[in-house]
């Protein structure tokens, strides 16, 4: 019988958890055609996340809980319950559920077909404006300019097969995205579609800064358009100094114009200033991500593990 690896990385998640044990019953644990088990990954959590795992382990014993040292972000946390499952296949959902449990059972059929890869694409989704608007932009922008099988609808759920795990593990990458990695993967891949329900339980921890974070490390991870960006608005600034300067002299030796200083002359230093800050700014994130790679820190540190070795 196939086992199926379902992770779940918890994030201030105390208020989520039973329900996420009531519907997993229900709707996973209770089918006969596979084996399934479901690690937990605290992800640093401050709440009662940690003790309610703890005790949904008593009570169910195929609930494994991997607690890590810090708040490492939901990607490196889904990496580590990749890490630490044992199944045939694996699979990801949130602890809030807001993808239904019934694409695993989609997906578990998509695989035993013989995909490797199985993503569940959102056709449409419960959020506000603001959310969708983010979301449609980061995705379009993605598979525009760097992950060309990147779907229009975006997804955050798969479905991989375990040697799939075994590269998304032994890349071991920092300032990635999980997402991106099984796309660059390369296995042959299937999809569903679903809708992405609103949250009912609790306040997300999706902060405007952790999208900005994956924003940035997604492109910089898989793209090259920001370096080849400002070498291309370095060569567009240098040809039109050069237009300008032939106007300007031009101007002045053959039609006797004078020359306006202070005013063209800082209006140019501050222009010329701002990309070169800019410039600055993305080589930087560059040469950050390479110097953080270079002092080989594990990705995430394990503080204690629940279920897993017995």
């Amino acid at each position: 019988m196939d086992k199926v690896s379902i992770i779940v990385p918890i994030y201030y998640n105390e208020l989520n958890i039973p329900h996420l044990y009531e519907q997993m019953n229900e709707k996973i644990l209770s089918r006969t055609d596979f084996e399934a088990e479901i690690v937990c990954v605290d992800d640093g959590s401050k709440d009662g996340s940690y003790k309610a795992l703890l005790e949904l382990r008593e009570k169910d014993d195929r609930f494994k809980v991997v607690k890590l040292s810090r708040n490492f972000g939901s990607h490196t946390a889904i990496l580590a319950g990749f890490a630490h499952a044992t199944g045939d296949c694996m699979t990801m959902v949130a602890a809030d559920l807001q993808e239904p449990l019934e694409i695993i059972i989609e997906m578990y059929e998509k695989w035993k077909q013989g995909k490797k890869v199985v993503i569940a694409v959102r056709k449409d989704r419960e959020d506000g404006f603001f959310q969708k608007l983010f979301s449609n932009t980061y995705y379009s922008l993605m598979q525009k300019y760097a992950l060309k099988d990147m779907p229009s609808g975006g997804f955050d759920c798969f479905f991989i097969d375990k040697k799939v795990r075994d590269v998304l593990v032994s890349m071991n990458e920092k300032n990635s995205s999980i997402v991106g990695q099984v796309l660059w993967a390369g296995f042959e891949m299937d999809k569903i579609y679903y809708v992405r329900k609103k949250r009912e339980i609790g306040e997300s921890k999706w902060t405007l800064s952790k999208k900005i974070k994956l924003f940035i490390d997604s492109f910089m991870a898989f793209s090259y358009v920001p370096i080849r960006f400002i070498s291309t608005l370095g060569i567009f600034i240098s040809i039109v100094g050069f237009i300008l300067a032939v106007f300007l002299i031009v101007n002045k030796f053959m039609f006797n114009v004078p020359v306006q200083g202070w005013t063209t002359m800082m209006i140019t230093l501050l222009m010329l200033s701002g990309i070169q800050m800019l410039t600055l700014g993305v080589i930087g994130e560059y040469l950050w991500r390479n110097f953080d790679e270079s002092r080989e820190r594990p990705t995430y540190k394990v503080e204690e593990t629940h279920g897993i070795d017995e």
